[in-house]
């Protein structure tokens, strides 16, 4: 292989790298905005006291999703409560953040209580609160 055949390559895969580079700095500065936008229109369904609405053959709707993580230093903490009160199989080394804000949620529904007490303070909890769009 000639030198000029390997000098283009290099001279392409640099350009493709910088292109990748831009385009990846622009996916984050897109997501900030969405991420910001998403959460100023939730705002505001919230207080027009909207569920949803149509708009240019899309549906608008708010959407909840709990997420729940153990408390800072609190994990083996809350891996025991969870083996104590006969939720064991929750526990696998680490809890799955997706099953532990689905139990949390079941425990609220048939409790009531945000977080059962016998996990007392070894969980946080946070709802976060977007807008999901979907064609009409």
């Amino acid at each position: 292989m000639e030198n000029t055949q390997i000098f283009e390559m290099a001279d392409r895969l640099k350009t493709l790298q910088e292109q990748k580079k831009d385009l990846e700095a622009q996916t984050k500065a897109l997501a900030a905005e969405i991420a910001e936008l998403d959460e100023q229109l939730s705002d505001a369904m919230t207080e027009a006291e909207l569920d949803r609405f149509s708009r240019n053959g899309s549906t608008f709707y708010l959407k909840s999703r709990l997420f729940a993580s153990p408390a800072s230093g609190r994990k083996d903490e809350m891996m025991q409560a969870l083996k104590d009160n006969g939720y064991g199989s929750l526990v696998v080394e680490t809890v799955n953040a997706n099953t532990l804000a689905s139990f949390i949620k079941e425990q609220r529904e048939a409790t009531g209580e945000d977080v059962p007490a016998w996990l007392g303070d070894t969980v946080s909890t946070y709802e976060k609160v977007s807008v999901g769009i979907r064609k009409s």
